[in-house]
C-alpha cells in the first residue's frame, strides 16, 4: 500500500507545548513580527499545568502595602536553598511585575478591594504578596485571557493533536521537529527557524500527582535528545496537602490550599495533634505559613512514626471555622463538596503529599537560550530559577515572564536566520525542505512501522514506572531504594525495546503510551541519577541517609545525554555580583 507524501509544515518560531508559558511566548514572538507555530498534543490553551492551578500567582506589586521585586526575590532564593540562579531568579521577579499588570490590562480579572488589586499572603513569603482571581479558577482564568489574546493575532497558527517526537538538528543547530498527527496517525516534518521547549514539568512520572497527563517530561527529553543540558533533575516538589480521603469527586486534588490560605486550617495528625511546630518550624494556628518542602517533610515523619491517619496522611481540619465564615469564603464550593457527602464544619479531611511541580529542567540563559542554537525554553520546562524548593505563587509568574523571553528570544534569532534558510546564523543556516526532509528520514520510518498491538503492554509499564518513582525517589530518597529504581528503569526499558509499539492508525492509544513511555523513562533515569549523586538533604530532595544540607554541596548538577549515555557535571551556583540588590536584601532580612 502506497504510503500518503510527508506533510511538511512551515514556520519562523516554533512552540512545543499551548500552556501559559506556550502562549506567552507566543504572543511575545508575535508582537515583535515572526510567524508563529504553537503545537500541542492536546487542544491548544487547554492542557499543561497553567489551567489546572487554583490558588495565587506570586508578585511584588506592593496594591496593599509597601512591596518590591527585590523582597520577592530575596524570598524566592530563601526557599530555593542557596540553589537558585540568580540571575532567573532575578528576571522571575523583577520582570514578573510587568507581566501580571499586563494580564490585569488584558482583563484577567484578579480580585480588588477598595481600588486595589488584593494580595494574599502565601507561605515562605515575607508579606502579603500574592493576586489571585477568586482561589479556585486564577488558572483557567489566565488560561483563558492568554488564549483571547493568541487568537487574535493571525501570526500565530494554533495546530493541536499534534504530538512533538523529536527535534531536528542540523551542524548542531535545532532547525526543526518531526511530529505524529495523532488524529492521522501520520508523522509531520516542521521547518522552523527557533523552536521553544514549553511543555511543562515532569510529574506524571509519580503514583500520585497533580499533573496533566501531557506532562510526563516530554520536553527535557527533546531537549537533552538534541542535545541540551538539564539542571537540578533531583528537586521534585511534593505539594504537601494533596486530597486523600474520603472520596472526592470532579475537583483537583490540590484544592485545599486556598481553603488554608483564606481560613487557617490546621494539620493535624492521627492522634489530633498539631505536629507542625515539633519539626522546627513555628505552629500554624494562626495562619499558613510552611513552605512545602518542610510540610511535606513533617507529614510523611508522621506518618513514619506511626501517627498518621487511617489513609496514610494527615488531618486537615476546618472545624473550628464557623460555618457562617466558610460559606462567605467558598459558599458555591461548601455546597458541592455537600454533595460529595463531606461537611467541613464536622469532616476532616485526610490530606497527604502529592508529586506537583519540579524544580530543575532544561538549563538556559537569561535569553531563555540552551546550549543548542535554535532552541529555548519556557516555563516549567526551564530549571534554575527556583533552587531546591520552589516558593509558593511563583509558577504562573515564571510561566508569563520565562514565556514572554522566550519569545522575544527565539523572535530575534529568526529574524536574522529567516525562514528561507538564506542568511548563516552561529554558523548554521536552516537547510531547505528536500534536505531537511532526508534529515528527518529515519525518526520518520520509524514512525511509519507498524508494530503488533499488544506485544509490549506500555500502559501496564508506565503504571509499573509510576510505583517504582513514588516508592523509592519519592519525598524521601536512599540509596538502596535509587539503585532498585536504576536497576527498574533499565529493565523496562530492555522490555520496551527499539521499535514503537502499536499501529499507525488514528489515535493509537498503544502507540502515544510507547512515545510516553520512551520519554519517561528516559527523564525517570535523569532524576534518579542526579538523586544518587547527591548525598545530603536540601530542599525537596531529601536522603534518609543523608540527613542534613552539606556546604560543598550547594553546588547545581548538570546532565547530558550523547550516545546513549549519560555525563553528570557540578557547576557553581550562578551567583549576582554585588550590587543594589544585596544592600536591600539584607535590610529584608
Amino acid at each position: 500500500m502506497e504510503r500518503p507524501p510527508l506533510t511538511v509544515l512551515e514556520t519562523d518560531v516554533l512552540i512545543v507545548g499551548a500552556g501559559g508559558a506556550g502562549m506567552s511566548a507566543a504572543i511575545a514572538a508575535a508582537d515583535a513580527g515572526q510567524q508563529v507555530m504553537m503545537t500541542d498534543r492536546s487542544l491548544i490553551g487547554r492542557g499543561g499545568a497553567t489551567i489546572m492551578a487554583q490558588m495565587t500567582v506570586a508578585v511584588a506589586l506592593g496594591e496593599q502595602e509597601p512591596d518590591d521585586w527585590r523582597f520577592h526575590y530575596a524570598d524566592t532564593l530563601a526557599a530555593g536553598r542557596g540553589l537558585c540562579s540568580e540571575p532567573l531568579a532575578r528576571l522571575l521577579c523583577e520582570e514578573g511585575v510587568a507581566a501580571i499588570r499586563k494580564m490585569d490590562e488584558w482583563g484577567v480579572g484578579w480580585a480588588r478591594a477598595d481600588g486595589h488589586l488584593t494580595q494574599a499572603q502565601a507561605p515562605g513569603h515575607d508579606r502579603p504578596r500574592c493576586v489571585y482571581v477568586d482561589f479556585l479558577d486564577t488558572g483557567p482564568a489566565v488560561a483563558t485571557t492568554l488564549r483571547t489574546q493568541v487568537a487574535k493575532d493571525k501570526r500565530i497558527r494554533r495546530i493541536g493533536d499534534l504530538l512533538i517526537v523529536d527535534l531536528l538538528v542540523d551542524q548542531g543547530r535545532v532547525v526543526g521537529a518531526v511530529a505524529l498527527h495523532l488524529a492521522s496517525g501520520q508523522p509531520v516534518l516542521i521547518r522552523a527557524a527557533a523552536t521553544i521547549i514549553a511543555t511543562g514539568g515532569l510529574t506524571r512520572l509519580y503514583r500520585r500527582n497533580s499533573a496533566s497527563v501531557n506532562m510526563g517530561g516530554d520536553g527535557y527529553a527533546l531537549a537533552l535528545r538534541a542535545g541540551a543540558r538539564l539542571i537540578d533533575m533531583e528537586f521534585v516538589q511534593f505539594f504537601p496537602i494533596g486530597h486523600l480521603a474520603p472520596r472526592l469527586v470532579g475537583f483537583d486534588p490540590i484544592m485545599w490550599d486556598p481553603f488554608r490560605y483564606k481560613l487557617g486550617g490546621r494539620l493535624l495528625n492521627g492522634l489530633g495533634e498539631e505536629f507542625v511546630e515539633s519539626y522546627g518550624h513555628q505552629a500554624e494556628s494562626g495562619g499558613y505559613t510552611v513552605t512545602r518542602d518542610a510540610a511535606t517533610y513533617a507529614i510523611l515523619k508522621e506518618v513514619e512514626a506511626g501517627r498518621g491517619t487511617p489513609a496514610g496522611g494527615a488531618y486537615l481540619s476546618f472545624r473550628h471555622v464557623p460555618e457562617a465564615k466558610l460559606r462567605a469564603a467558598f459558599g458555591p464550593i461548601i455546597d458541592r463538596l455537600a454533595a460529595n457527602g463531606i461537611d467541613l464544619t464536622q469532616t476532616m479531611i485526610e490530606v497527604a503529599p502529592t508529586a506537583h511541580y519540579h524544580m530543575g529542567g532544561i538549563r538556559v540563559n537569561v535569553d531563555m537560550a540552551t546550549d543548542v542554537p535554535g532552541l529555548f525554553a519556557a516555563g516549567e520546562a526551564v530549571g534554575g530559577a527556583n533552587g531546591a524548593n520552589r516558593l509558593s505563587g511563583n509558577a504562573i509568574t515564571e510561566a508569563l515572564t520565562f514565556g514572554a523571553v522566550a519569545g522575544r528570544s527565539a523572535a530575534a534569532l529568526a529574524s536574522q536566520a529567516g525562514a528561507d534558510g538564506e542568511a548563516a546564523v552561529q554558523g548554521a543556516a536552516v537547510p531547505d525542505v528536500a534536505a531537511l526532509t532526508a534529515l528527518a528520514e529515519p525518526i520518520v520510518g520509524w514512525l511509519r512501522a507498524s508494530s503488533p498491538t499488544g506485544a509490549v503492554p506500555v500502559a501496564e509499564m508506565i503504571v509499573a514506572l509510576q510505583d517504582l518513582m513514588q516508592n523509592d525517589v519519592g519525598p524521601f530518597r536512599n540509596k538502596a531504594g535509587l539503585h532498585r529504581a536504576a536497576d527498574a528503569i533499565k529493565a523496562l526499558r530492555a522490555r520496551l525495546g527499539d521499535a514503537l509499539p502499536g499501529g499507525t492508525g488514528p489515535q493509537d492509544p498503544v502507540r502515544v503510551d510507547g512515545l510516553d513511555l520512551r520519554n519517561m523513562l528516559l527523564v525517570a533515569e535523569a532524576v534518579v541519577i542526579a538523586a544518587t549523586a547527591r548525598t545530603e538533604s536540601r530542599g525537596a530532595h531529601q536522603r534518609d541517609d543523608h540527613p542534613g544540607m552539606l556546604d560543598e554541596w550547594t553546588v547545581n548538577q548538570t546532565l547530558a545525554w550523547q550516545g546513549g549515555q549519560w555525563t553528570l557535571a557540578v557547576q557553581a551556583v550562578e551567583r549576582l555580583p554585588a550590587s543594589s540588590i544585596d544592600t536591600a536584601v539584607e535590610a529584608h532580612a
